[in-house]
């Protein structure tokens, strides 16, 4: 009996972990490096409404929410959802941090100030329209890797041997 739950326990991790794939990227964490620059071009303020769309382990939510935004991180892949969701007990600023095992496209996000997201471009089209009918006038956008096809960059931060990022104003 303790191997067949042992076992749903492992499944179900591995199966939301290929659901969010499939949704929108697998897991890859940020990092620490790539956090900091995010907060930079962003210019995350006290008070905005941060959004991290599938927020993995919750390190850019933390980071927002140390920089007094109203952080929210949406996760739909078990594990690092269980892990951001744990961990935000333990930060000093967890009154301004939310963490929701949701989906990205079934949240509403015309309260965010800014949106960062790290996912494949194969989800930039269904984002692109997404973000175009939600997001209020003036919310900034970062993304981390590929930009978005269409739109122009307000900022491009792409140095040699790292992953670009791209800050879009709305």
């Amino acid at each position: 009996m303790l191997n067949l739950i042992v076992f749903i326990i492992i499944f179900l991790i591995f199966a939301t972990g290929a659901y969010a794939g499939f949704e929108g990227a697998p897991w890859v964490p940020t990092s620490r490096k790539n956090v900091k620059r995010f907060l930079k071009l962003a210019n995350v303020r006290k008070g905005e409404v941060v959004y991290d769309l599938g927020c993995g382990d919750g390190r850019v939510v933390f980071a927002a929410a140390e920089k007094g935004a109203v952080a929210r991180g949406l996760e739909i892949s078990l594990f690092p959802f269980i892990f951001a969701w744990f961990s935000r007990f333990f930060k000093k600023d967890k009154e301004r941090i939310k963490i929701s095992y949701k989906s990205i496209w079934k949240t509403d996000l015309s309260d965010a100030d800014v949106i960062y997201f790290f996912l494949l471009p194969v989800a930039y089209p269904r984002m692109k329209k997404k973000l175009e009918n939600e997001l209020k006038k003036g919310a900034r956008i970062v993304v981390c890797a590929w930009p978005i096809e269409g739109w122009e960059t307000a900022v491009t931060d792409k140095k040699e041997g790292e992953l670009g990022m791209y800050l879009y104003v709305n």
